[in-house]
């Protein structure tokens, strides 16, 4: 059998096979319909099948009566900040994340800027069976797209955001070299201007969007060689590398160690505990160093399904310091 997986944030399948133009229609109308219209903002990755995917995205939305704002290429979090920013129903992120390239996928956020829970998940996906979806009129269809550039609003607020939560001062003084790898993928328009902002030197590699993937869109081990030649010749402190929509980090060390990639939650963790001791939440795969951390600061540990939506709902409901998974 051909693989197409549907879980809890959407659903993604192998171009060409089982991830089908009709499919995307039919699951992005759904979408239109389980939000009843309004606008809702649309991005995606730098994988080939990219623009097709787009096409029948912004079909089936534009069919269910909705308004669409366009965000072009832009990362899956950048998209789900600025769903709140601008108002949005909701949004689409047309990505398949660490995947090969030959994958893609729909992953779908709700007006707070999260993925869908579990309950909403299943209520999208029944309507999406019956296939009873909304059917705007032909004068009532949205008559244009709104587009936003590469230096669009979203990445903008995006930045904005990060400067509000980070001593950008103090890491200015720093003067740090970094070398961040963006995989030719949607972290192109934000990490290098984030980084820059910083006052870092940048040295950036696989920054082209319009490239296909260098490697294998996944932070690991033996996709993050380059990188380390990198961080070595150029003496950087540090190496970033990211998957296709941001939503990944892989880490090296100044003295170019590739770290596993539980170690870059576990780094988050230790460092957030020591000024902010309090819950953590992680799913049931990740290292039990949590745990170790967890307690050395008097803190908890809240262990969640795998999935970024269950963590998500569990950092809300436990007024969590942290969340991620490793």
């Amino acid at each position: 059998m051909k693989p197409l997986k549907i879980g809890i944030t959407g659903v993604r399948g192998i171009v060409g096979e089982t991830l089908t133009p009709e499919l995307i229609v039919q699951f992005a109308q759904a979408f239109g319909t389980y939000l009843d219209g309004g606008q809702v903002l649309v991005c995606r990755d730098t994988r080939a099948s990219g623009a097709m995917v787009r096409a029948g995205v912004l079909a089936g939305l534009l069919a269910a009566g909705c308004e669409v704002v366009d965000l072009g290429v832009t990362p899956t979090p950048t998209m789900q900040l600025a769903v709140t920013h601008f108002g949005a129903r909701g949004g689409i992120s047309i990505t398949a994340g660490h995947n090969p390239a030959e994958w893609n996928a729909l992953k779908f956020v709700r007006g707070d800027g999260l993925y869908l829970n579990a309950t909403q998940a299943e209520e999208l996906l029944d309507l999406f069976h019956q296939g009873e979806f909304a059917k705007a009129r032909w004068d009532s269809i949205a008559t244009q797209i709104e587009h936003l550039n590469e230096n669009n609003d979203a990445i903008a607020h995006h930045l904005d955001v990060l400067q509000r939560s980070f001593d950008t001062a103090a890491i200015r003084q720093r003067k740090l070299t970094v070398a961040v790898d963006c995989c030719n993928g949607a972290c192109v328009r934000l990490s290098p201007r984030w980084l820059a902002a910083l006052g870092c030197e940048v040295l950036a590699l696989n920054d082209d969007p319009g490239a296909p993937f260098p490697h294998a869109p996944e932070p690991r081990h033996d996709t993050m060689a380059q990188l380390r030649a990198v961080v070595k010749a150029g003496r950087a402190d540090i190496g970033l590398a990211h998957d296709a929509d941001g939503e990944r980090l892989g880490l090296v060390t100044e003295t170019g160690e590739i770290l596993s990639e539980e170690m870059t939650l576990t780094l988050a963790t230790a460092i957030r505990l020591q000024t902010r001791p309090g819950t953590v939440v992680t799913n049931v795969s990740t290292t039990q160093a949590i745990e170790a951390l967890a307690r050395q600061y008097s803190s908890q540990v809240v262990r969640t399904p795998v999935g970024t939506a269950y963590i998500a709902e569990a950092i809300i409901e436990n007024a969590a310091v942290l969340g991620g998974e490793g």
